[in-house]
């Protein structure tokens, strides 16, 4: 990515860029908050016009970017930004290793360390630094405790709080604290829709609309803040979504939500093209059954399933470590203990379904049930799906997050129209 591909940005764009300049009406705000929809410029905006406000503002200081996890900060911040800024005439010379980097320009150096903020743990790692502002990205995602001792830090003269994110619950604490709260908090609030980047054509934000639906869309398209509510696949039909395997698979994985007392759910899926088919299905349930079964029998059913194909790995809930451990013990699958950030799944599996790049044969009976059952809570405050019909989409989940990659990784929420192979 180059300065060159910029095209012109837009009135909130260049307010994103230059809020803190002497010359802009708002440059007496304490703080910057920049929400709304996806591809809408917005993080790339913030990333540049904070450093660049840090180099105005001191020089020698510390400051701290901070993401969900190191990962998506540097995906999202630290990869598409450093070569912009060495475009602008800044030397930025990072330590991986240490999760810092120090940027020079015109005799001046500042540094600014990396954070992850994915868990109420993650505050200790900030506690005790002295730093001139703090950019946190992603911010709705972040434990409440680890946001305000990152802000607690920013104790230095002029020291400024910069704020960024989808939208979410509008019960969310950071909507109920800060964006509900910006005029008393002395906060620019600037809200972005996929119309304030120029850069995008008519065909990239269809493409992103077509993504998502339900709360997703409404948040990440509208930018809106909403609850989520009903079931958590609307888009999932008997029609679009149920198909037999077309030509015989070329790749196999299984994925697997383990259970005692609860059902047991276990998928083989095969790559066809570009696309993914469960094939077939083991689902237990010792309620109905009226039995349980051990592990080495859970075991025998998994080798079944698979037969005699060659499985590339069995991905399996993180929290069976029994379970986990006896397959090992067998030595015949490689065994990869599943993601289970739940939301990001839940999202995951809706775009993969909307892309058609996950089908579910007609043999897996009771992944077909639930998904016509499985909806959110009531629960007001917090995105969270009913626990109960979720053990097939568990197991799809858990599938979908490690074999299938993100429609959007490597999305950076910027400016420019990503080139086509790029």
């Amino acid at each position: 990515m180059e300065l060159k591909d910029f095209k012109n940005f837009s009135e909130k764009q260049l307010t994103a860029l230059t809020w803190w300049c002497r010359t802009s009406p708002y440059k007496n705000y304490d703080a910057v908050i920049c929400d709304g929809a996806v591809r809408s410029g917005k993080t790339i905006c913030m990333s540049l016009s904070f450093v660049s406000w840090a180099f105005y503002e001191f020089r020698d200081m510390s400051f701290a970017i901070c993401g969900k996890t190191i990962t998506s900060l540097k995906r999202n911040i630290i990869t598409p930004v450093l070569p912009l800024l060495e475009q602008l005439g800044f030397k930025c010379s990072v330590k991986s290793s240490q999760n810092y980097v120090d940027i020079k320009r015109g005799g001046i150096c500042n540094r600014f360390y990396l954070f992850g903020g994915k868990d109420e743990g993650s505050a200790a790692l900030i506690q005790g630094m002295t730093l001139g502002g703090v950019l946190l990205d992603e911010v709705a995602l972040m434990p409440r405790s680890f946001v305000e001792q990152a802000l607690a830090r920013c104790s230095v003269e002029g020291a400024r709080l910069w704020f960024n994110c989808n939208p979410d619950n509008p019960l969310h604490w950071f909507h109920e604290e800060w964006i509900k709260k910006a005029d008393e908090k002395n906060c620019l609030y600037i809200h972005f829709t996929m119309d304030d980047n120029p850069s995008l054509s008519a065909n990239v934000k269809e493409r992103y609309k077509k993504l998502y639906s339900g709360a997703f869309y409404e948040r990440f398209i509208e930018g809106k803040w909403v609850a989520a509510y009903g079931l958590v696949y609307p888009m999932f039909s008997v029609s679009e979504n149920v198909a037999e395997v077309p030509f015989e698979p070329t790749e196999h994985y299984i994925s697997c939500d383990y259970g005692t007392v609860n059902p047991s759910s276990f998928g083989l899926w095969g790559r066809v093209g570009k696309s993914w088919y469960r094939l077939r299905e083991y689902y237990f349930d010792s309620k109905k059954e009226k039995e349980q079964r051990t592990d080495e029998e859970h075991y025998a059913a998994l080798e079944a399933l698979a037969g005699d194909r060659k499985t590339e790995a069995v991905i399996v809930d993180p929290s069976a470590a029994s379970f986990i451990e006896c397959i090992r013990r067998h030595g015949k699958f490689r065994v990869i203990p599943a993601q289970n950030d739940v939301i990001d799944g839940i999202r995951h599996v809706a775009s993969s379904l909307k892309e058609h790049k996950i089908f579910i044969c007609p043999a897996c009976k009771d992944a077909i049930r639930e998904f016509g059952l499985y909806r959110w809570s009531d629960d007001a405050v917090k995105d969270a799906p009913k626990k109960e019909n979720d053990h097939a989409m568990d197991d799809i989940r858990y599938f979908t997050r490690h074999v299938i990659r993100e429609t959007d990784e490597g999305f950076f929420s910027i400016a420019v129209e990503r080139q086509k192979g790029g």
